[in-house]
């Protein structure tokens, strides 16, 4: 079925639950590498019971005694050691073996003979379509080959060869001119173009500046790395020749967005093109299921990450380290990707940064717009300022702003991807396609079996909205009443109603277990974090990137470890334009994470803990921002919303609806608990009238933001699976 240029695909019944049977049966193995004395076994690309695409790269390591020579390799009883290159320096055998079949496949390295050394490692095979772990596939999907364009060469990927939206894998060279820009590497080139510039990489060694591209999909989304290579000069890279110019690291670009984040292919990548990174020798790679705009769920973006670095490894060798970068909705990629599938990146820079979209985004904007929607309708005469007091944003503007994209939550709202007669509408088509944040991630909160809906966890029963505004008499307690009885609530159709909303409480637990609120407990504890921002919180119209977010990020890994010491902050103005390499601070950011991950191989292995990692920071790097002068000028001071620091006074961190209302800055209550209305709780004088108000306002009680959120729990696990909706498997090695 065609709709425009985009291409659906519609898998059957049978495959899916083909699939889904799968991820339950298959029992997940605890290593990824079997030793057996003199001999040992290890995937190189991934982890053993995760492997797609059928192909792993392995390396089998030779004790002394044993001639490398001798020891041989076989996968489900096939020989494959022709497969596999022998150094003889590091007594290893490493090679990419093909031909997985989907499900088991049983490796052993082997000397010949009775009775001599040998190891065996069990592979769990999923296919390159996916899925791994994040549940069966949504379904529709929209195919976006036609519309991705390739950087640089400007042309589109043409029609998908399956229903997959699967393309042949492709590869393109680039190269930079001395004209400061890239250009499409000649065809069938046998000699160098006449503007091509050179490279000095991070590791000092001076290349041309020649890039190799590959694009094709995994996971059903468009993947594309770069890196790198001369094509004149060099042989076809591979995992035991990588390219000559590529500096061992990798950086994996996450996009931005989440409002049509579903349904849907996407059409870009969160860039590969970028010169500072490129220039320095790192090897670049994304997915269009890492843009959020595209894909807004953080599990699949996860397992869509996975598969992409085992590609890059399998295609290039073992990375030292791979650093996850992003902005906006990449930062929530890179913090729960970090937190609940730790190893896919060992270090993340994040920048105009959220801890995740569910709720430390969802919560702020759908109060800004009820806030919005409850002024706008109110008879009261409320000024701008008691507005913004009431919001707690820097500017009131913010508000409207964020409401926009607060219909995110909505099932219909940004729907447009999904054919007009498959759309959910609650009375001509009830049983069709809703969109939305909830619906999206259904595998992992499950359906409430009333409606079949996904379970929501959205919920603002007996938060005192403006509270902190009535007891500094910015607004009176007649406003303050009024506002609570009218601010209302939301149905599970995202209608505004009197209610206020009341949240699943299995969603709710469900969010604290499984991660889908950021813990930070869990693998962020274990990697850096650099967290820059561009400060808009004083932007005129507003804008959803507001600063407290980072610190929000910040006490949350407080509360889980202990420290947040391995989390560095660093702020300017927006004059480069949010998250671009344009600006000194964001490449020192880049500079200064290779170089804390590089002081962290030394020493010793991951995991790390905080302390490590405390140690391991670079001199070079220090937290603090930039002035906002004509010629900016850097203060390193703790940028901890200290008012008397002379970076809170140029870029103030504001509030937050929910922090107004007496919720800490970490923002990590889904649900609070309630208590009684207190009288202590307020510094302005109420009539008794005021207070049966009140009490009928809240009659079950207020919010005790001081005793944890209903459900408030911590982590099930890392590396949980979802074979059926609503239920997490632990996969933890």
């Amino acid at each position: 079925m065609r709709r425009g240029s985009a291409r659906w695909s519609f898998l059957s019944t049978a495959v899916v639950v083909l699939v889904s049977t799968l991820l339950v049966m298959v029992s997940p193995v605890e290593s990824g590498a079997a030793e057996h004395g003199e001999l040992s076994l290890r995937v190189l690309s991934g982890r053993a019971d995760m492997v797609t695409a059928g192909d792993a790269l392995l390396q089998v390591r030779v004790a002394r005694r044993i001639p490398v020579s001798a020891v041989a390799v076989r996968v489900n009883g096939t020989d494959v050691t022709d497969q596999f290159t022998v150094d003889y320096g590091t007594r290893t055998l490493t090679g990419r073996v093909s031909g997985l079949r989907v499900g088991r496949n049983d490796v052993t390295a082997f000397v010949p003979g009775g009775g001599r050394p040998r190891a065996q490692l069990t592979l769990t095979n999923y296919p390159a379509v996916g899925p791994v772990f994040s549940g069966p596939h949504q379904q529709p999907f929209a195919c976006e080959t036609t519309k991705f364009r390739l950087p640089v060469l400007g042309e589109t990927l043409g029609e998908p060869i399956d229903e997959n939206c699967s393309i042949e894998t492709r590869v393109d060279y680039f190269y930079r001119t001395s004209g400061n820009a890239f250009a499409p590497w000649p065809a069938n080139a046998a000699d160098y173009p006449d503007d091509l510039v050179s490279t000095t990489t991070s590791e000092g060694k001076r290349v041309p500046y020649v890039v190799r591209m590959e694009t094709g999909t995994l996971n059903r989304g468009i993947y594309q790395m770069t890196v790198l290579h001369d094509p004149l000069a060099e042989p076809e890279p591979g995992p035991t020749s990588p390219p000559k110019g590529w500096n061992g690291r990798a950086i994996y670009t996450l996009g931005g967005g989440c409002v049509n984040g579903w349904y849907r292919q996407g059409d870009t990548t969160g860039g590969v093109t970028d010169d500072f990174m490129l220039s320095r020798g790192y090897g670049v790679m994304s997915s269009s299921l890492n843009v959020y705009g595209a894909n807004c769920a953080d599990v699949t973006a996860a397992e869509t990450a996975m598969m992409v670095k085992e590609r890059f490894v399998e295609n290039y060798g073992p990375i030292r380290h791979t650093i996850g970068y992003g902005c906006s909705g990449g930062s929530y990629q890179a913090h729960q990707i970090v937190d609940n599938y730790p190893g896919i990146f060992d270090g993340i820079i994040v920048g105009c940064s959220f801890p995740e979209v569910g709720f430390g985004t969802v919560n702020f904007i759908t109060d800004a717009w009820l806030l919005h929607e409850y002024f706008t309708g109110s008879d009261l005469d409320w000024s701008m300022e008691q507005k913004r007091a009431v919001t707690g944003f820097l500017r009131y503007e913010t508000a409207p702003n964020v409401a926009v994209g607060a219909r995110r939550i909505s099932p219909t709202a940004y729907c447009d991807m999904v054919p007009a007669e498959q759309r959910y509408h609650p009375e001509t088509n009830p049983d069709g396609v809703r969109c939305g944040v909830y619906d999206h991630a259904v595998n992992v909160y499950g359906r409430d079996p009333e409606t079949g809906f996904a379970r929501r966890p959205l919920d603002n029963v007996g938060v005192q909205y403006g509270l902190k505004a009535l007891n500094d008499g910015v607004i009176t307690v007649e406003e303050f009443l009024d506002l609570n009885a009218n601010i209302g609530g939301f149905d599970h159709d995202a209608n505004l109603v009197p209610e206020r909303t009341e949240g699943d409480l299995d969603a709710i637990r469900i969010a604290y277990r499984t991660g889908r609120l950021t813990n930070g407990g869990g693998g962020l504890a274990t990697v850096p974090i650099i967290d820059y921002r561009a400060y808009t919180d004083d932007s005129p119209n507003g804008d959803i990137h507001v600063r407290y977010h980072t610190f929000s990020m910040r006490e949350r890994l407080r509360a889980a470890n202990g420290s947040a010491a391995n989390h560095v902050s660093l702020l300017e103005d927006n004059r480069y334009g949010g998250f671009s390499t344009r600006s000194p601070l964001l490449r020192s950011a880049i500079v200064n994470m290779d170089r804390w991950l590089t002081n962290l191989e030394k020493s010793g292995a991951a995991p790390f803990d905080i302390d490590d990692i405390a140690e391991a920071k670079p001199a070079s790097l220090r937290e603090g921002c930039y002035s906002r002068d004509e010629e900016p000028v850097f203060v390193a001071q703790p940028l901890d919303r200290d008012p008397a620091s002379e970076c809170e006074q140029w870029y103030p961190s504001a509030s937050f609806p929910r922090e107004v209302a007496g919720e800490s800055v970490a923002a990590d209550i889904i649900k609070c608990s309630l208590k009684p209305v207190d009288p202590a709780d307020y510094e302005v004088a109420f009539t008794d009238e005021q207070w049966r108000r009140l009490r009928e306002i809240f009659p079950d009680g207020v919010c005790d933001y001081s005793r944890p959120g209903v459900q408030q729990q911590g982590l099930q696990g890392t590396w949980l699976r979802y074979p059926i909706a609503g239920v997490a498997q632990s996969t933890d090695r």
